[in-house]
C-alpha cells in the first residue's frame, strides 16, 4: 500500500512482476583455487622438479621462504617499534620488485619524502654508506658507482607518492593509472597521531589496514604496509591476513610470521645492515626460518592437542667482542710503525667493556699525524684538530652500529631552530651561566663581610660529560597541549620566564632576561623539574612542545670511547691525544647544528640539549657545594665554579671527567691599585 513503506504483491490476475536481472556471484571451481596453491609438477617420467608458484620476492630469501613470496590478493603488515626495521622491509620489497624484477611498484610514502625513499634504495642497492650519501660525502669511487647506477635506477618502474593528504582512497585512485601494477607498498602507518598525516593514529591505522586489505583482494595485488608499533593488542585487533612482527636486538632482527586464523607460522632471524639502510638474510646459515611442526592428525578418540608456542629459530652465538681484523682508522693515511708509546686501554675497559676496537681508531690517527709531521707535537696536534670534525663523525657512526635505535640524521628543521642571520642565533634559550653572588660581593665591598679566599675550580671535559643526556631519536613532532613526558625529548614553550628567588645559587636558566614566552630545551626543563622537586621553584608550566621519543644512550658509547681514550692519554701524559679528543667532542657539539663544516648530520636540537646539559651539570655541582656548606661565589659557562671553603671534602681533585681541578686562588675583596 502506498505510504506504508512496504511493497504488496500483485494479484495473480494482474500482469507478471518484472524482476531486475541478477548479477551472478563470482564462483571459482576448486581446480582454479588449486592452481594458486599447489606447485606445478612435471608429468611422470620427466626429470623436471616441482616449481612452486611463488609471489614477488621481498629481497630477503629467509622471509620469502616463510611467506611464500608476496602473493596477489594478500595484505601483509610488517609491525615493529620505531627503528626496528619495518620501513626497511618495505623498501626492500619495493626495490627488489622494481629494480631486479622490473615490475611496476606504487610506493605510498607517508611521513617520508621521495628523497628519503630514493636514498635508502641507492644505499641498499649499490651498496653505499647511507649517512655519507645523505651528507654528500661519498668517496670518488662511490660517486662513480652511483653515477653508473643512475641510469639503471631511473628506468625502474617505481612510482613514489609522497604528497600531502595521502589516504587509502588516494592510493586506490592511483592503481588504474599504473598499467601492470604488481605491488603496492605503504610506508608507513604511524601509531602516534599527526594531524598532517591521515595515515596516523590508532583509529586511522585500523581503518587504513582494513581498506588496504580490501584493496589487495579487489585488485588481486599484493599490498605490503609498514606500521611503527609492535603493540600486540593493536596488531591483534586489526585481524589481518599476514602479520610480520619484528623485534630488533643489536644487529639482529627477530621476525615472527603470523597468519590470522592459524596463529604463528614461522620465526626467523635476519641481519640489520643499517649502514646500508637495509635488512638482509642472516649471516649465519643456521639462523633460518623455523616452521612449527603440524600437530598429529586427530582421531575421534584422540583429545585435541594443546596449542604450542611457535618454535624459535636458533640465534647466532655471541661474537667475540674483539675483532679479528684491524678496525678502520679515523684518518686517511696508512698507520705509522714508528710510534709505539701509546698506552693500552685501562684493564677491563670502561664499565668492563672492551672498546679497544674504537680507541684504536684514535690511536692510529695520532700515530699517523706524528709520523706525517716527523714527530713534531705541535704540527701533529694542529693537523688532528683540523680533522676533528670528520674523524669524530666517523667514530660516532662506528659506535652507533648495532645500536638499539636508528636516529634521524636530517629531520626537517623547525623555524625556531633556524638562525635568523648567518652569525646570529635561533630562538632557543640555554641555561648559560654568567652569575655572581652579588649578595656576597656587595657585603664584601661595604665591609660588612670579612675578606674571603676563593678557589677557582674547573670542570674537566664538560661537553664530553654532557653527551650523557636525553636526546630525541626522530624528528620533533608538535604537541599543542604541551606537558612533559620523561620518555620524550625536544623543545618546550613556557608562557613566561620562571622566577628564581635564591641569591646564593645561580638561576637554572641563566642570566638572560626577556619578557614573554620562552623556548627551552629538554636538559633545561629536566633541571627545572629537579629544582621543583628540591623545593627551590615551581614546576615549569609547558603550554606546547615539539618532541620525539628519547634515549639517553645515543651518544653513550661514543662518550665512553672518548673517555677511555682520554684517560689512557692522561696516564701517559700524551698531550697530542688529549687535545685531539678535546677537539673531537667540542667540535662535534658545535657543528651538529647549522654548520657548513659538518654535513653528516643536522640536529640543532641535539646541539642545544648537549650544551644545556653541560650548563645543568655545572649547576648541579654548585648546588652540591652549597648543600655541603661551601659558599658559591661565581659560576661561569660550562666549567667554571668559584667557591669558598674546603672543596676537596666535596669534590675529588684530578683531571678525569668525574673530577675537578683548581685553576686559581684569590682573595675578595681585591685590593685596589694605588
Amino acid at each position: 500500500m502506498p505510504g506504508t513503506g512496504h511493497e504488496t504483491a500483485i494479484a495473480a490476475s494482474g500482469p507478471p512482476a518484472i524482476t531486475a536481472p541478477r548479477t551472478p556471484r563470482r564462483l571459482a571451481a576448486l581446480a582454479q583455487a588449486l592452481d594458486a596453491v599447489l606447485p606445478t609438477t612435471a608429468p611422470t617420467g620427466e626429470t623436471a622438479t616441482p616449481t612452486p608458484l611463488m609471489g614477488l620476492s621481498t629481497g630477503i630469501r629467509a622471509l620469502d621462504d616463510a611467506l611464500g613470496g608476496l602473493q596477489p590478493g594478500r595484505f601483509y603488515l610488517v609491525a615493529a617499534a620505531p627503528g626496528a626495521g619495518s620501513s626497511l622491509i618495505a623498501t626492500a620489497a619495493a626495490r627488489t620488485s622494481a629494480l631486479d624484477q622490473h615490475q611496476p611498484v606504487l610506493y605510498a610514502a607517508s611521513g617520508l619524502t621521495r628523497a628519503d625513499v630514493a636514498a635508502r634504495i641507492v644505499a641498499a642497492h649499490l651498496p653505499v654508506d647511507y649517512r655519507r650519501l645523505r651528507a654528500g660525502r661519498l668517496t670518488p669511487t662511490e660517486q662513480d658507482d652511483t653515477a653508473a647506477l643512475h641510469h639503471h635506477l631511473a628506468q625502474a618502474p617505481l612510482y613514489i607518492d609522497d604528497g600531502t593528504d595521502l589516504t587509502t582512497d588516494a592510493i586506490a585512485e592511483s592503481v588504474p593509472d599504473l598499467p601492470g601494477l604488481a605491488l603496492i607498498v605503504v610506508d608507513r602507518l604511524q601509531r602516534t597521531e599527526d594531524p598532517r598525516l591521515p595515515l596516523s593514529g590508532p583509529t586511522q591505522i585500523t581503518d587504513a589496514a582494513q581498506a588496504l586489505a580490501h584493496l589487495a583482494r579487489t585488485h588481486e595485488l599484493p599490498v605490503l604496509a609498514a606500521v611503527d608499533t609492535d603493540d600486540p593488542q593493536l596488531i591483534a585487533a586489526l585481524s589481518l591476513d599476514i602479520t610480520v612482527t619484528l623485534a630488533r636486538d643489536a644487529d639482529q632482527i627477530h621476525a615472527t610470521v603470523t597468519e590470522r586464523d592459524l596463529g604463528p607460522q614461522a620465526t626467523l632471524t635476519l641481519h640489520a645492515d643499517l649502514a646500508h639502510a637495509r635488512i638482509t638474510d642472516p649471516i649465519h646459515p643456521y639462523a633460518s626460518p623455523t616452521t612449527p611442526a603440524p600437530p598429529p592428525a586427530a582421531s575421534p578418540n584422540t583429545p585435541t592437542p594443546t596449542p604450542q608456542a611457535p618454535i624459535q629459530a636458533p640465534t647466532s652465538p655471541s661474537e667475540d667482542p674483539t675483532p679479528t681484523e684491524p678496525p678502520p682508522t679515523a684518518a686517511s693515511h696508512k698507520p705509522s710503525p714508528r710510534r709505539t708509546t701509546a698506552a693500552p686501554p685501562p684493564q677491563g675497559g670502561y664499565a668492563n667493556r672492551d672498546y679497544s676496537y674504537f680507541t684504536g681508531m684514535i690511536t692510529r690517527a695520532v700515530d699517523e699525524a706524528l709520523h706525517d709531521h716527523d714527530g713534531d707535537v705541535t704540527a701533529a696536534t694542529e693537523a688532528l684538530v683540523k680533522k676533528a670534525v670528520p674523524n669524530a663523525m666517523t667514530l660516532f657512526e662506528a659506535t652507533r652500529v648495532g645500536g638499539n635505535y636508528e636516529h634521524t640524521v636530517y629531520p626537517e628543521t623547525l623555524e625556531f631552530l633556524r638562525k635568523k642571520t648567518k652569525d646570529g642565533a635561533d630562538e632557543i634559550w640555554e641555561g648559560r651561566h654568567n652569575w655572581t653572588n652579588t649578595h656576597l660581593t656587595d657585603a664584601l665591598q661595604n665591609g660588612t663581610h670579612p675578606p674571603i679566599t676563593v678557589n677557582a675550580l674547573d670542570t674537566n671535559a664538560s661537553f664530553l660529560s654532557a653527551f650523557k643526556t636525553h636526546l630525541p631519536i626522530g624528528a620533533l613532532i608538535h604537541q599543542p597541549d604541551g606537558g612533559f613526558d620523561p620518555k620524550r625529548s625536544g623543545i618546550y614553550r613556557l608562557p613566561t620566564r620562571p622566577t628564581w628567588h635564591h641569591p646564593d645559587l645561580p638561576d637554572p636558566i641563566g642570566n638572560r632576561r626577556e619578557d614573554g614566552p620562552v623556548l627551552l630545551d629538554d636538559a633545561t626543563i629536566r633541571l627545572l623539574i629537579r629544582c621543583a622537586r628540591l623545593g627551590l621553584c615551581e614546576a615549569p608550566h609547558i603550554t606546547e612542545c615539539w618532541t620525539s621519543g628519547a634515549s639517553e644512550g645515543l651518544l653513550e658509547k661514543f662518550r665512553r670511547v672518548l673517555t677511555e681514550a682520554r684517560t689512557s692519554a692522561l696516564e701517559t701524559d700524551d698531550t697530542v691525544t688529549v687535545e685531539y679528543i678535546k677537539a673531537m667532542y667540542s667540535k662535534f657539539t658545535s657543528t651538529i647544528g647549522e654548520s657548513s663544516v659538518n654535513r653528516d648530520i643536522r640536529r640543532p636540537d641535539w646541539m642545544h640539549i648537549i650544551r644545556s646539559q653541560a650548563f645543568a651539570n655545572l649547576w648541579y655541582k654548585s648546588h652540591r657545594a652549597h648543600s655541603n656548606g661551601l659558599t658559591v661565589v661565581r659560576v661561569r659557562g660550562t666549567d667554571e665554579l668559584h667557591i669558598v671553603g674546603d672543596w676537596r671534602t666535596v669534590f675529588t681533585e684530578g683531571r678525569l671527567t668525574t673530577q675537578m681541578k683548581q685553576k686559581d686562588q684569590y682573595t675578595l675583596p681585591r685590593k685596589s691599585a694605588r
